[in-house]
């Protein structure tokens, strides 16, 4: 498989940042160990379930590919099905994470790359990773060329399946049916999840090795997403707002208000 692959080395850590792949973090190495779920060995592999990658000007689904601005309704290619038949088609992370990112500036601790999205309203995304010895940094900005557009963002990192989860989130969104947001708030249940909750504090992973035997995942976004159903893995998601945003509340990016979020994971 060939990547444009970047490495960028802080003292015992290794962040591979992959341009061609959605712009997203292949993998972060703390003294030899591996935190993320690794690009499978397939020639094309699928883009939703490995590293860390960013969403944008969506996170999450998208009921149906459908959405209304301005009393029109807009439409969005699908790309993930949960079942048979059309109400269980959706487009899912947003227009970025499968393509490859120019990148704009590399040093030895830092990448920023930026892409222009393919939709009706125009709109350019951004990201930076920047690297220290103790934690990893993203920033990721979703910005207007012209025209007004509803839009949220975030990361999808899959990690490695930690031995426990520690969170402590206000309220949890009631999932319908299709296990898509009502967009009423409930009191959180017990795992397993694939839900998005309102929170508003760090969320740690918890294992038993000798590096990195705490993860912790920071962002001053204030929906998070945990799918822990997986086995191998347990993704945490800090998003700007919740799934199907778009026919909830979701953030206005103009001109003159672009929307920016960062995220840390630090050991």
């Amino acid at each position: 498989m060939s990547s444009q692959q970047t490495s960028l080395d802080v003292g015992d850590v290794t962040v591979t940042v992959l341009a061609e792949f959605g712009g997203r973090i292949g993998q972060i190495t703390v003294a030899g160990q591996p935190l993320l779920i690794d690009v499978p060995p397939l020639e094309d592999p699928h883009p939703l379930t490995w590293g860390c990658y960013p969403m944008a000007p969506w996170a999450g689904r998208i009921r149906g590919g459908r959405y209304v601005v301005d009393g029109i309704e807009r439409h969005l290619p699908i790309n993930h099905r949960d079942g048979d038949g059309p109400a269980r088609a959706h487009a899912i992370h947003g227009l970025v994470h499968d393509r490859a990112w120019p990148v704009h500036g590399v040093t030895g601790s830092s990448w920023t790359a930026s892409i222009p999205l393919d939709w009706e309203f125009g709109g350019r995304v951004s990201q930076t990773i920047t690297v220290f010895d103790d934690r990893v940094e993203a920033r990721l900005t979703v910005e207007s060329t012209g025209a007004r557009f509803p839009a949220e963002i975030g990361w999808h990192p899959w990690f490695r399946k930690p031995d426990r989860l520690e969170f402590s989130p206000a309220s949890m969104y009631e999932r319908d049916e299709f296990g898509l947001p009502t967009g009423a708030l409930v009191e959180p249940t017990s795992g397993p999840w694939d839900d998005c909750f309102v929170n508003e504090h760090p969320v740690e992973l918890h294992y038993d090795r000798p590096a990195a035997s705490a993860v912790r995942v920071e962002s001053e976004c204030d929906h998070w997403v945990v799918f822990d159903e997986p086995d191998h893995a347990t993704c945490v998601e800090p998003q700007s707002g919740p799934p199907d945003a778009f026919n909830l509340t979701p953030h206005v990016v103009a001109p003159e208000a672009p929307l920016t979020r960062t995220m840390t994971i630090s050991w």
